[in-house]
């Protein structure tokens, strides 16, 4: 990497050190396909208990490694343990204390909700009502759908159908896949309430999302982006650690004010966020009163013009920009 962030990624692994207490330990993996280089020498830990989260765009290299994790893929180079357990060598152990939720519906569509569920208990050896303990809470949701086709529930439902399935043998690890993607609002944040349930009842989960805003929700994070970590420690610590002042800014053309925002011979980056851009200027070296009064020289209306603490979006923004 071309930034110098990789000097302060947290409890990564060198060649030769020891797990520890992680429940999952990454030290060094690579994969690429053909001339694509997926993951490049990832190392990162996960401690018992943990609400992790991969937060990075699609491409970054999250399904590849959590494909190497759950051990549906082979990584070129390096290591990965499970709960102390080698997912190359150990396979078929690890399949049985990780639950794993992909980010693309992967169920039988033809099989009712309650047919679903019980052939996942039935492959793991066990019952809905042997762990009903531990998806109660989430099953409570379905149930009055359990007769229904999995193929014909909305998107929450089947979000929640999956959860549900990958919890049925009560594992120890919670992997999943960009598991909001796709739903709505009120699903994002209901799903959330429920890995909050679920970690309070000791499992380690490590979920990805693209979803910025979701980084906030774990515990740590891992800033990854076409394969390399930019930065792994809590989503607090990454926002402090940012040392750049962020100007926001909105008028009634978006568009023109961001071309124009670009324009300004004082601008370093500027990004669209929502509603506003957000404009860091080349050394910090500019006031809010010199925006207003430039973007009043352009015949901008209704120009909000405030200085914000930076979010994770304007720290990942920024570290992408230095990798280029």
């Amino acid at each position: 990497m071309k930034n110098s962030n990789s000097n302060t990624i947290q409890n990564s692994l060198s060649p030769g050190e020891g797990w520890g207490d992680a429940v999952i330990g990454i030290n060094q993996i690579s994969k690429s396909y053909d001339e694509t280089h997926a993951l490049k020498r990832i190392s990162l830990k996960v401690n018992e208990g943990e609400l992790f989260g991969l937060i990075g765009p699609d491409g970054a290299g999250k399904t590849t490694l959590m494909r190497i994790l759950t051990t549906l893929l082979l990584p070129d180079s390096g290591e990965a343990k499970m709960d102390g357990l080698d997912v190359v060598n150990d396979f078929k152990k690890i399949r049985h204390i990780v639950g794993y939720m992909p980010g693309r519906f992967s169920l039988y569509q033809d099989l009712s909700v309650e047919e679903n569920l019980n052939f996942f208990a039935t492959v793991f050896g066990t019952t809905v009502q042997e762990n009903y303990d531990l998806i109660r809470d989430i099953y409570y949701q379905i149930e009055p759908f359990k007769n229904r086709r999995a193929g014909k529930l909305s998107g929450g439902m089947k979000q929640k159908l999956a959860l549900s399935c990958a919890l049925i043998h009560k594992p120890k690890v919670l992997v999943l896949d960009e598991p909001t993607t796709g739903v709505d609002a009120v699903s994002r944040k209901e799903f959330w309430e429920m890995l909050k349930k679920l970690q309070e009842k000791g499992i380690t989960i490590l979920v990805s999302t693209p979803y910025m805003d979701e980084a906030n929700l774990c515990d740590r994070v891992a800033l990854i982006q076409k394969g390399e970590l930019l930065d792994v420690d809590s989503p607090q610590r990454i926002t402090e650690k940012f040392p750049r002042k962020v100007i926001q800014v909105r008028s009634d053309e978006m568009y023109r004010l961001i071309n124009d925002l670009r324009a300004f011979e004082k601008a370093e980056s500027v990004f669209a966020f929502g509603q506003f851009a957000h404009f860091t200027g080349i050394n910090d070296d500019v006031e809010t009163s010199e925006l207003d009064i430039y973007l009043e020289k352009q015949n901008h209306k209704n120009v909000v013009v405030e200085e914000i603490h930076p979010g994770i979006e304007d720290v990942f923004m920024n570290m992408q920009s230095q990798t280029k």
